[in-house]
């Protein structure tokens, strides 16, 4: 990801404001909408700028004036943020704005901004020119490398380069077909498919303290379904430096992750809780048990990845490796295993963006992996 959240003219808030001011909505898309609504606003340092996103799947990604389509350097990116048609609670985002600075922001999906799909927050009397910059400045797309294809989309780094490539693709999903943007590393798993697959996840099959299969590729679009078959485990997001630890409290740049919560199983049942995560990137995606009772599961080596690169050294096995030398250092609180209780969990915050559900579906949450301190 380009975005270090490192920016100190505003950052996103990872707690309530120290100075809070006013505070200003601004609505993100919608069915058929591709602006900000307003396209504007004049804000004062300690004022609190509301991001709801809806409908379909959108950015906040700060630009510049000049290039209004390409991401600015160190600047912040909330990712991409996917919503449903039938979705009526929208995830929100917050920034806290510092000084009375201009605050360029645009959204990367697909050619959304060359379509003047752009916000700005104390643009004094430059906003005309800088919605006129993007309409007409196709070049500044931020994709670095593009291909767009009815059910697949490949791209080539830039030479010289190992960051991530920005693809643009029109992809079928659940049997629907919509164009994308995406990040897509190098080296990893092929970054779309014609449709999306399921990969079911068994947790603590057999009594083990395993997630089977551990180690898996998924492309954008497929689906992660962690089972859960006995005793009492999560699936959690967590990072390769940190194995044992959610993300959302041992990323250093903010970033946050999903969290399937506690899932007690009886012994005796036949109905088996599930969690689903859908990919949408081709980013690796690190998770581990954070059960503690009556000793850690991820310093046993209860860890999962999707789209390790397993030619570098960040590969599936020194993962593991590293959950068995940390000790077990989880955030999480132990629970009691075996309960009769209805699985229950909580959206920790984001990956890619990742949409999430529990169980049959009756629950489901959005998350995305937002960098910097942004909060959905």
């Amino acid at each position: 990801m380009f975005a270090k959240f490192a920016f100190a003219a505003a950052l996103f808030a990872l707690a309530a404001p120290i100075s809070r001011g006013a505070v200003h909505n601004v609505t993100v898309g919608g069915p058929g909408i591709l602006k900000y609504d307003p396209q504007f606003v004049n804000a004062d340092p300690g004022d609190v700028v509301i991001f709801t996103f809806k409908q379909k799947n959108h950015t906040v990604t700060q630009s510049s004036l000049d290039s209004p389509c390409a991401p600015l350097q160190d600047g912040f990116d909330s990712g991409f943020v996917p919503v449903g048609d039938d979705v009526t609670d929208f995830p929100v985002a917050q920034f806290q704005v510092r000084d009375t600075n201009p605050v360029w922001v645009y959204c990367r999906q697909a050619n959304h901004c060359q379509q003047g799909m752009v916000f700005a927050i104390n643009p004094g009397d430059k906003f005309a020119a800088f919605q006129s910059n993007a309409v007409g400045n196709a070049a500044g797309s931020s994709s670095a490398a593009a291909a767009s294809t009815t059910n697949s989309a490949t791209a080539t780094a830039p030479a010289g380069t190992a960051s991530v490539v920005t693809v643009t693709a029109t992809v079928t999903v659940d049997g629907k077909t919509q164009t994308t943007t995406y990040g897509s590393y190098p080296g990893s798993a092929a970054p779309t498919s014609a449709s999306s697959q399921e990969h079911v996840i068994m947790v603590g099959q057999d009594g083990a303290l395993t997630f089977t299969p551990s180690n898996i590729s998924a492309q954008v679009g497929d689906k992660l379904t962690f089972k859960f078959v006995t005793k009492n485990h999560t699936a959690t997001q967590s990072s390769f430096a940190n194995p044992c630890s959610p993300l959302s409290e041992s990323s250093t740049s903010g970033q946050a992750g999903f969290d399937s919560g506690f899932m007690p199983v009886p012994a005796s049942a036949t109905d088996f809780p599930s969690f689903q995560v859908t990919v949408n990137d081709t980013a690796p995606i690190w998770v581990y048990c954070k059960q503690t009772n009556p000793a850690s599961h991820c310093a046993a080596g209860m860890v999962f990845s999707a789209n390790a690169i397993e030619s570098g050294p960040n590969n599936f096995g020194a993962f593991q490796a590293k959950a068995k030398a940390s000790g077990g250092s989880s955030a999480g609180s132990p629970s009691s295993s075996g309960s009769g209780a209805s699985p229950s969990g909580t959206s920790g915050d984001k990956n890619g963006a990742v949409g999430a559900s529990w169980g049959a579906g009756a629950l489901t949450a959005t998350v995305a992996a937002l960098v910097g301190a942004l909060v959905l």
